[in-house]
């Protein structure tokens, strides 16, 4: 089921000019809050200028609903979480929100950030979601939007299948290994299917609304605005896109029809997120603008990502010249004391480096560690172990390093929440696109320095290598 990447320009060209401007004049009359729940902190990858927090209490809330910017991002790594876990999280997010709402009559909706990928607790967060919101405001949620496009990291959704870019070619998501995932896998090739398949059949494929990318492109605006309007009882909204023009038209018909009185629930990858909230792009970061004056420290790679994405960039990044690599042995994790042995070895070799003005790389073996039970909820706990290891290689550290570069979700929330812990960043931009980068905050263990956050997923073989080499000036 492969097709060509130059699949995506099969259609008619994308009217940029008057997405813009259509989208322009519809943000002009929203004055709702956006809360963006993201399930790990790789969901600020296409916004700058916007703040994340990684608490979900109601003073988190309340300082996001009182800034004045459009939307503010609440980190809640429940991927990285038990379905239990999950499951008091966004009951106790939600009603934080409400409350802060009412504090300040300020209307919102919730975007649940997740993987471009589809991996994550779907259904089971956006229901929580909808059923607190409900609760709080009295209406009815209609429908829930559920867009997975993120172009920076090669994700598109056309004929109403999810694609993963791979060179030349758009490989259905289902025929990768992200949908081999031991806890979040699925076997649909149609977003429809994978609806059907994720509510175990409680949502049909055949209910699902499609908006296409022919009537995108055809402009037949009244077409998708009679879509959305009919939607009822929370049921499913597929959107089709390639380019960001498209997802600009159909968010711009949505706030159209949601001023209407029409409500909504997102479930999205990031490109969502970036229009939904009206974000401007900007150039790629630099070095001189993230790296604090005077700090002649080395900096930090961790990587815990298993995927073979992230082996081929861990490979590729062995080529430059002067960085120290150190493999913390993972395959020790059901064995406590010789784990932690390894571990404080890793440490104190690393630490020697930074202080010697050298750039360390950390990171996991190759070799996927699973718990072998059969039990999902087992091969979760276990990664969170090998995880909660990983961030000690920045937590225990006793020197301030010039950067540090986390690769993969629970990796780079570990790191931002246990090691660092930052309460609130600021995202700065991105250094490469789809890899976002926080600003620490004045709570953080080492306040103000970059924190760049690599998805696992994202970037082609010399990805890392490219970041890393923004910070070194290889």
């Amino acid at each position: 089921m492969k097709i060509p990447f130059d699949s995506v320009n099969s259609f008619p060209p994308a009217d940029e000019k008057e997405a813009d401007l259509m989208l322009a004049e519809e943000l002009a009359l929203s004055d709702k809050k956006i809360v963006v729940l993201d399930d790990d902190p790789t969901g600020v990858q296409t916004v700058h200028d916007i703040s994340v927090y990684t608490a979900w209490d109601e003073k988190s809330m309340l300082e996001g609903f009182l800034e004045d910017r459009p939307l503010f991002y609440v980190l809640t790594n429940s991927r990285g979480l038990t379905k239990a876990e999950t499951a008091k999280v966004h009951h106790d997010a939600a009603k934080a929100a409400a409350a802060a709402a009412e504090s300040t009559g300020k209307d919102y909706f919730f975007i649940s950030r997740s993987d471009s990928t589809l991996r994550g607790h779907f259904p089971d967060e956006t229901e929580i979601l909808a059923e607190e919101y409900e609760k709080a405001t009295g209406r009815i949620i209609d429908g829930e939007v559920i867009c997975p496009f993120f172009p920076e990291g090669g994700r598109y959704t056309l004929n109403n299948i999810h694609y993963v870019r791979y060179g030349d070619e758009l490989v259905p998501a289902c025929e990768t290994e992200f949908a081999k995932d031991k806890t979040f896998g699925y076997t649909a090739l149609t977003m429809p299917e994978y609806v059907e398949e994720k509510t175990a059949g409680r949502y049909k494929a055949e209910d699902v609304v499609c908006i296409s990318l022919e009537d995108i492109r055809g402009k037949c605006y009244d077409k998708i605005k009679e879509q959305l309007r009919g939607v009822e009882n929370f049921g499913k909204i597929i959107v089709n896109a390639v380019c960001y023009a498209d997802l600009k038209i159909f968010c711009a018909l949505l706030y159209a029809v949601m001023r209407e009185g029409k409500t909504f629930m997102f479930r999205s990858a990031a490109g969502l997120v970036k229009v939904m909230g009206g974000i401007s792009d900007r150039p790629l970061l630099t070095g001189e603008e993230m790296v604090q004056a005077g700090n002649g420290n080395g900096g930090v790679i961790v990587i815990g990502s298993h995927t073979a994405k992230t082996t081929a960039q861990l490979e590729n990044l062995k080529t430059v010249p002067g960085i120290r690599f150190i493999e913390l042995d993972a395959s020790l994790v059901k064995d406590f004391p010789a784990f932690e042995k390894e571990t404080a070895r890793c440490i104190a070799e690393e630490e020697a480096c930074i202080r010697a003005g050298q750039t360390v790389c950390c990171y996991t073996t190759r070799t996927l560690i699973t718990a072998d039970t059969g039990d999902a909820e087992d091969e979760l706990k276990l990664s969170v172990k090998i995880s909660d290891a990983v961030q000690s290689l920045v937590g225990r550290l006793t020197v301030t390093p010039s950067f540090i570069i986390a690769k993969g979700g629970i990796t780079s929330s570990d790191v931002g929440t246990k090691a660092l812990g930052v309460k609130r960043a600021d995202v700065l931009g991105q250094i490469l696109a789809g890899v976002p980068v926080w600003k620490t905050g004045s709570e953080s263990r080492f306040p103000g320095i970059p924190y760049v956050i690599f998805p696992g997923n994202v970037g082609g073989d010399s990805a890392l290598k490219e970041a890393v080499q923004v910070f070194i000036g290889q």
